[in-house]
C-alpha cells in the first residue's frame, strides 16, 4: 500500500476511464428510454398502462436486488470482477430488443439490463469514491452521474431519430452492440481494481463502523436513512416520468422525433447539471442541497399536469432535471461521508437497493392509478410524495461541518498524510 494516492488528478487515467465506461452503462438504459412504450403499443398491442410499465417494474426490482449483492460482493471479490461480470450479462440485450417476438422477451431483456446496471454502475461508483479521496467525492460523483445520464439522454434522442427514419426495430438497437462491446473490453483490459485504496483509507479512518449496516442505512441512522428514503422517492418519480412522459407527449400531438428530443431534456439537464452540483456538494451543506433538490422536483411535477406547448415541457423538465442533479451525487457523497471505508460498499449497495426499488414502485403505482383514474392524478400523487420526502430530509438530517479541500492525500509509511 506504500505510495497509494487519493485524488482525481493523482488517479486521472483510471478515474476518467471509469467515467467513460459509466457513459457506456448509461447508454444501455438510453436504448429504451424513448421508444419502448411505442413498441409495446404499436407492435404488441399492449393497452393497459400497468402491463406497459411492467418492463420498468422488472428492471427496477432486478437492479435493486443486484445493487444489494454488488455492495456485499465488492469487498469479497473486488470491484473490477463485478464490473466485467456486469458487461458479460449485457451481451444478449441488444439482440433480444431487436428480435423479441413478444413482450415476454422484452421483460427478459430488462431482467438482464437490471443485472448489468446493478453490477456495472455500482462498481464504477464505488471505485471512483475509492480513488477520489475524502474531499472531492461530491465532484467525483457528479462526474460519474453526469457521464451516465448524459449518455442516457443522447442515446434516447438518437434512438428516437433512428426510429423515426428507419423504424423502431431493429436499427435503433445497433447502438447497444457498440456500447456493450466497448464497455466489456475496456473493463476487462484497462481497469485496475481499487482494493489498495480501500485498505489504505481504512487504516486511518476515524468514522465509526456501523453496527447493523442494513438497518442503519435503511432508516435508523438519521443521515443515511434520510438519504435512502430520498433516493427511493427520487427514483419513484423518475420511474413514473420514464414510463409515461412519452405517452403524455404523444397525447399532446408531438411526433416520435419530438418525443425523443423532449424526453431527452430531463436526463440531459440531470446529467450536465451534476458537473456543477457534485462540486457544490463538496462546499455547501448537503442537507440543504437535498431539501432544495427534492422540493424543485415536486414543484416541476405538479406543474407538468398543466403543460401543453413544447416550451412548457422544456422548462419544466429542465427544473425537474436540475432538482434531480442536486440530489443524485449528493446522496452518494453523503453515504460516503457517513460510513467507514469497510462499510461503504455495502452501505451504498443497500442505499441503491432501496433507491432502485423506487423504479418498480413508480411504475406499479403509476400504472394502477392511471388504469383506475387518469395520468394527471398519477403525476399529482407522485409530486406530493416527493414533497413529503423533502420535508423528511429537512426535519431529520443533521448537517456536518464543511472542511476545506486539500490537494492530495498520500499514504506514507503507513500514515495517511495531507500535502498542501
Amino acid at each position: 500500500m506504500e505510495g497509494v494516492k487519493f485524488g482525481l488528478k493523482e488517479n486521472r487515467i483510471q478515474f476518467y476511464l471509469l467515467v467513460l465506461i459509466n457513459g457506456f452503462v448509461g447508454g444501455m438504459v438510453g436504448l429504451e428510454r424513448s421508444i419502448l412504450p411505442q413498441i409495446a403499443e404499436g407492435e404488441f398491442d399492449i393497452a393497459s398502462k400497468s402491463a406497459l410499465l411492467s418492463f420498468i417494474t422488472v428492471f427496477g426490482i432486478v437492479k435493486a436486488v443486484t445493487n444489494y449483492y454488488a455492495g456485499t460482493l465488492a469487498n469479497k471479490y473486488g470491484r473490477k470482477k463485478l464490473l466485467v461480470a456486469g458487461w458479460v450479462v449485457a451481451l444478449p440485450i441488444p439482440f433480444i430488443l431487436m428480435f423479441a417476438p413478444n413482450w415476454s422477451w422484452i421483460i427478459g431483456a430488462n431482467i438482464l439490463l437490471g443485472i448489468n446496471q446493478g453490477l456495472a454502475w455500482s462498481s464504477t461508483v464505488v471505485m471512483k469514491i475509492d480513488l477520489a479521496g475524502e474531499k472531492k467525492r461530491g465532484f467525483a460523483m457528479g462526474i460519474n452521474e453526469f457521464a451516465g445520464y448524459v449518455m442516457v439522454a443522447l442515446v434516447a434522442a438518437l434512438t428516437g431519430w433512428i426510429a423515426q427514419e428507419y423504424g423502431v426495430r431493429p436499427y435503433p438497437f445497433y447502438i447497444g452492440i457498440i456500447l456493450m462491446v466497448a464497455g466489456l473490453f475496456a473493463s476487462w483490459l484497462l481497469v485496475k481494481d481499487t482494493k489498495h485504496h480501500v485498505a489504505a483509507e481504512a487504516a486511518t479512518s476515524t468514522t465509526p463502523r456501523l453496527k447493523n449496516v442494513f438497518w442503519e442505512t435503511t432508516w435508523k441512522h438519521k443521515n443515511l436513512g434520510s438519504v435512502t428514503q430520498g433516493g427511493f422517492i427520487n427514483n419513484l418519480n423518475d420511474g413514473m416520468t420514464w414510463g409515461i412522459l412519452p405517452l403524455i407527449l404523444s397525447l399532446k400531438g408531438f411526433s416520435i422525433v419530438e418525443v425523443g428530443l423532449l424526453a431527452a431534456v430531463y436526463p440531459a439537464v440531470w446529467g450536465l447539471g451534476q458537473l456543477f452540483t457534485g462540486a457544490m456538494a463538496d462546499v455547501y451543506d448537503k442537507k440543504k442541497m437535498l431539501f432544495i433538490g427534492m422540493l424543485l422536483q415536486a414543484i416541476a411535477l405538479l406543474a407538468i399536469v398543466w403543460a401543453n406547448a413544447g416550451w412548457h415541457f422544456i422548462g419544466l423538465l429542465s427544473v425537474l432535471g436540475w432538482g434531480t442533479a442536486m440530489v443524485y451525487p449528493t446522496f452518494l457523497a453523503t453515504i460516503a461521508e457517513n460510513t467507514h471505508p469497510m462499510d461503504r460498499a455495502k452501505s451504498i449497495g443497500i442505499y441503491r437497493l432501496w433507491r432502485d426499488l423506487g423504479y418498480a414502485g413508480g411504475a406499479i403505482l403509476t400504472g394502477v392509478i392511471i388504469d383506475i383514474l387518469n395520468i394527471n392524478f398519477a403525476i399529482f400523487f407522485v409530486a406530493i410524495l416527493t414533497l413529503i420526502s423533502a420535508i423528511i430530509i429537512h426535519i431529520r438530517m443533521v448537517s456536518r461541518s464543511i472542511q476545506k479541500p486539500c490537494k492530495i492525500d498520500v499514504l506514507q509509511n503507513g500514515v495517511l498524510q495531507t500535502n498542501p
